[in-house]
């Protein structure tokens, strides 16, 4: 039987330590001694520690659910192996020896808790990922279920790794509900309690701090909490507590080099599972607001690329096909400022604000459009649906390599022969025919095939073009010039320095 967890394996090398010399080994103590003082001469601090977990695990725990899941697999021929009857390995070898077609059954343990008295539970999706069956064991108490409950599937997501379950009993269930994981108790050094079903070995409960916030692993939702609470393989699913008892993550993944806990373990926030809880709840998926546009950060080599730019923060605008964004009159080379009133940092946030705002919502956006600002107003679609509509899979182009110069590159109108050549997608712009291996343009991932259609935020349909709009930016002593480039149906935004040319 398996416990089920995320693990993010590294090694970091240890550091080397040198012994202490005679006055530095003085020194610590002198320091240390020094530190005791004040710690007992400062009885507010000691008060602010919780004398014990006791009451906060007792109210809890009968929310916590260890979950059982059982795949069938296909059977696999193993070593002949032969025992005495009734040996505790008679059931392991019985399993080996199924013949290459005969399925077996295979078992893995995760955790989840309970968030209505009428039997919703939330677990991860990796948990329950594949099962056949699910069964939820609850913490042994007064009231609470004593036998292993089916349950339900009602809805999974696997960008946010999250899964609603459903069981049925006759008597209201205990539950726990979510917190603010934006609010105080959730705030970096604040303490949190972590519950589950570590390792198969049944309800446990462990304490530690916030030790981070807004912690990105993989996803396109990420917003992790990291904790040094000790979380270990089938914790995954599990409720992470502030000490009010609300739940303000759920214990998804782990850093590790060994597959234990080191004190890096990774919750994901309540802010983003509380909205997808809703959703599947409701449809039994997700349903995400779509803003419609392709979207890349904003690098601070562009920032003196782009009229009216400041900071390297926002979210530059690199296509806009049919759907929401273009109704409203956003354009390619935009920057989103504002979405709903809220300040935009960089890519990462605008998705995540999109994502959780309700499909068909008006928005006000605020973008940054040739030194002005302009105000608009988009209504969302539904990403599931429409994105891969406005943005299919485009085919990869082959590449070739010629060195030459003109900001590093050489460029050509669009031909027929160049566009069976690369297979091209657009029929307006420069093709990049070769390029400077030792350029910036090269450093910077331009590569043959490529198709510039802008410079300085203006359309480029020749060469003459290109050279025009590098001496119009020269001209406004600009030091970049900011190019629109596209890969097969991939838009990005490159800034290039002009002293190249």
């Amino acid at each position: 039987m398996n416990s089920k967890a995320r693990i993010i394996t590294r090694v970091y090398p240890t550091q080397t330590q040198h012994p202490l010399r005679p006055l530095a080994m003085l020194a610590l103590v002198l320091a240390t001694a020094m530190a005791l003082v004040l710690a007992q001469a400062s009885p507010g601090t000691a008060q602010e520690r919780p004398a014990t977990f006791a009451d906060l695990a007792e109210q809890i725990s009968p929310s916590v659910v260890n979950i059982t899941t059982s795949t069938t697999v296909a059977g696999a021929t193993g070593p002949q192996g032969i025992v005495p009857e009734g040996s505790p390995f008679e059931e392991f070898f019985n399993d080996l020896n199924r013949g290459p077609d005969q399925p077996r059954r295979s078992s893995a343990l995760g955790s989840g808790f309970v968030i209505s008295a009428d039997g919703f539970i939330v677990t991860n999706n990796h948990v329950i990922e594949g099962a056949d069956e699910i069964e939820i064991e609850f913490f042994p108490g007064e009231g609470q279920p004593s036998e292993l409950l089916p349950a339900t599937l009602i809805g999974t997501d696997p960008n946010t790794d999250i899964a609603v379950l459903k069981v049925e009993y006759d008597s209201p269930l205990q539950y726990v509900e979510f917190g603010d994981s934006n609010a105080v108790g959730a705030r970096v050094g604040d303490w949190v309690v972590a519950m589950g079903n570590p390792l198969g070995q049944g309800f446990s409960v462990s304490a530690g701090i916030v030790s981070a916030r807004n912690r990105a692993l993989s996803g396109t939702y990420d917003d992790y909490i990291q904790t040094d609470a000790a979380i270990n393989r089938g914790n995954s699913g599990g409720p992470l507590f502030n000490m009010d008892g609300e739940v303000i993550g759920v214990n998804t993944a782990i850093l590790s080099p060994n597959g234990g806990s080191i004190g890096i373990g990774f919750a994901m926030s309540s802010a983003v599972v509380t909205n997808v809880v809703d959703q599947l709840i409701e449809f039994g998926e997700t349903r995400r607001g779509w803003l419609g546009v392709r979207i890349q950060d904003v690098t601070p080599d562009m920032v003196d690329a782009i009229d009216g730019l400041d900071l390297a923060q926002g979210a530059l605008v690199t296509d806009v096909p049919a759907g929401p964004a273009m109704d409203a009159g956003m354009l390619s080379g935009d920057v989103i400022t504002l979405f709903d009133g809220i300040a935009i940092e960089d890519t990462r946030e605008l998705v995540r604000i999109v994502g959780n705002s309700p499909v068909g919502k008006e928005v006000p956006v605020t973008v940054l459009r040739n030194g002005d600002l302009a105000e608009l107003v988009v209504t969302l679609g539904r990403r599931e649906t429409e994105e891969a509509v406005a943005f299919p899979v485009a085919d990869e182009t082959p590449e070739t390599a010629e060195p030459t110069e003109m900001l590093g590159l050489t460029l050509s109108d669009i031909t027929d022969e160049l566009t069976e050549q690369f297979g091209l997608s657009v029929n307006e712009g420069l093709v990049i025919t070769s390029i400077n291996p030792d350029s910036e343009a090269a450093s910077k991932g331009l590569v043959e095939g490529d198709v510039i259609t802008e410079a300085g935020q203006q359309k480029v349909t020749s060469v003459e073009d290109f050279e025009t709009r590098i001496e119009e930016a020269r001209d406004a002593g600009r030091k970049s010039l900011l190019l629109l480039v596209r890969r097969g149906g991939d838009p990005r935004f490159v800034a290039l320095s002009l002293d190249e040319s």
